[in-house]
């Protein structure tokens, strides 16, 4: 069977014509993973010249990926859509030859359909196009951040536009609701030591956490359980599955950070060993400890697990049981809120947020580290 691929493409002109660039993002169709990211500034141009430019970067780049997948394309630019779907001529002589070289690539595969999504829905590809023209206006060229979940505050500052468009709107959709639990109590939580990729298992009072929480998640109609692997977290969540009667389901995408050399340490113990590297760490999320694993490079993961969920469980309620630093992403990427804002949330061990994720565009977080059920 054929690989199914999504691409988002979009283009932009600050001017129209004026200053261009494009951007394009290729998706796991199934899963949403992010495969390829492309963007460039070309220039001046209209807006239309430049979105078909990112229609050609997003094919492309597909083809490198798998040339005989079956490829659906989104895009919120209804003449790009309608165009190349063949229900609308293409009149204007710098159409033209754009539309041919999507075709000519676009033959390459399986099978390629259009589709028309809405501007909040294509928030990924506006970016890397608005990255790609506040690249080329810094004389740079775009390269891309290593962070796909992060909406970068200088391009939200350079325009002012596409931040407009990313602002809150009334839902207009069923959300896929997601119920984060944190797990229960652990030796290392006690302590507040830091507690990442080693298995450290639940105290008594992180069962008995474990079993409130249970209580207080029976009436709130989940249909799917998602755990890390880690046993704080699968043992948090078969207590929930056992009242509830839900299968568990593990998603390696949600485990916790990976500390390294930090782990099991207290925060003064890691401050005295690496003082340097603990101050890089605290200033930048980019900035792993020894050994260890970025805010950044965990943003992605998550992103990508989030995403599957939201693929594979459209419309659903969602208990995701993880740990501290998933699920501060989980809200900070609702948020769009810079992953600095991590240093500034707490979570309760046990503790339970909500966030809705909706079709249209916006996520919306409903609570933030209930912990009124626990004993």
């Amino acid at each position: 069977m054929s690989r199914r691929l999504a691409i988002e493409a979009d283009g932009g002109s600050r001017g129209n014509p004026g200053p261009a660039g494009y951007g394009a993002v290729v998706r796991d169709a199934l899963t949403g993973e992010v495969l390829a990211e492309v963007a460039e500034a070309i220039g001046r141009a209209t807006n239309n010249v430049a979105e078909y430019r990112g229609l050609i970067a997003g094919l492309s780049a597909a083809r490198e990926l798998d040339p005989a997948a079956r490829v659906e394309v989104r895009m919120d630019s209804k003449l790009v859509v309608e165009q190349m779907s063949g229900r609308w001529q293409i009149k204007h002589p710098d159409m033209k030859p754009l539309a041919l070289e999507a075709r000519r690539i676009a033959s390459d595969f399986t099978s390629v359909s259009y589709g028309w999504i809405p501007r909040a829905r294509n928030s990924h590809a506006d970016r890397l196009a608005n990255e790609a023209m506040d690249a080329a206006a810094r004389g740079q060229e775009w390269a891309p951040s290593g962070d796909v979940a992060e909406l970068s505050p200088k391009t939200q500052a350079a325009s002012p536009e596409a931040a407009k468009d990313r602002a809150w709107v009334p839902p207009s959709t069923v959300p896929t609701r997601t119920l984060l639990l944190r797990h229960g109590q652990t030796p290392l939580s006690v302590e507040k030591r830091f507690a990442g990729a080693g298995d450290t298992p639940l105290t008594e009072h992180g069962r008995l956490q474990a079993e409130a929480a249970a209580k207080a998640l029976a009436g709130r109609g989940v249909d799917v359980i998602v755990t890390s692997p880690l046993s704080r977290a699968r043992d948090t969540a078969q207590a929930v599955a056992d009242v509830i009667g839900v299968p568990v389901r593990v998603e390696e995408g949600f485990r916790e950070t990976d500390f390294g050399a930090w782990e099991g340490l207290t925060f003064a113990e890691a401050k005295a060993g690496w003082p340097d590297e603990l101050s890089a760490w605290l200033a930048d999320p980019s900035c792993a400890p020894p050994g260890g694993e970025s805010f950044t490079a965990v943003a992605r993961r998550v992103a990508t697990a989030r995403d599957k969920l939201l693929v594979r469980h459209r419309e659903k309620t969602v208990l995701v049981v993880s740990h501290v630093t998933p699920i501060k992403l989980m809200v900070q990427q609702a948020l769009e809120a810079s992953t600095t804002a991590l240093y500034r949330l707490h979570l309760d061990t046990a503790s339970l947020s909500t966030v809705d994720w909706y079709a249209d565009g916006p996520g919306v977080v409903r609570s933030f580290n209930e912990t009124h059920y626990l004993p």
